[in-house]
């Protein structure tokens, strides 16, 4: 499960470390992808599989899922850790969720979300500011 907020780096390489502590969860492989609200998500390859299942599943007359799958499985690449817990972000995702030099990687339970630092900044001050709405909406769900 992976929780948390971790402030890091990338490198002039396009390289950015994980959080020591969930390193466990990515060395069987991982997936980077675009996500949503213009960040990357990062899962285990486990994890992957049984999105890019449900996605396979979407169906193909419906323009709305068709654009989901090429926004997730058309900017799919595996990546691996290497010797000191870093993926290689490629450009065409560093350019997709607008990452600099300082990223957030967020623990969203099944997955990392990787944000640029501002932007992530912008997002939770907007999101809790918000948190009684959303809140209250989400109470139709049980939560």
């Amino acid at each position: 499960m992976f929780i948390g907020e971790y402030h890091h780096t990338i490198d002039i390489k396009g390289r950015a470390a994980t959080p020591v502590k969930l390193r466990k969860y990515l060395i069987n492989g991982a997936v980077l992808t675009r996500g949503l609200d213009n960040c990357l998500f990062l899962f285990p390859l486990e994890e992957w599989q049984q999105i890019a299942e449900k996605i396979k599943a979407l169906p193909l007359s419906q323009a709305n899922s068709r654009a989901f799958s090429r926004l997730m499985l058309g900017g799919a690449m595996e990546v691996s850790l290497d010797n000191q817990g870093r993926i290689l972000i490629p450009d065409y995702l560093k350019k997709y969720a607008n990452l600099k030099k300082r990223i957030v990687l967020a623990g969203i339970y099944n997955r990392l979300e990787i944000w640029d630092e501002e932007v992530w900044e912008n997002y939770k001050q907007r999101a809790e500011r918000d948190s009684g709405d959303i809140a209250e909406k989400l109470s139709d769900l049980g939560i």
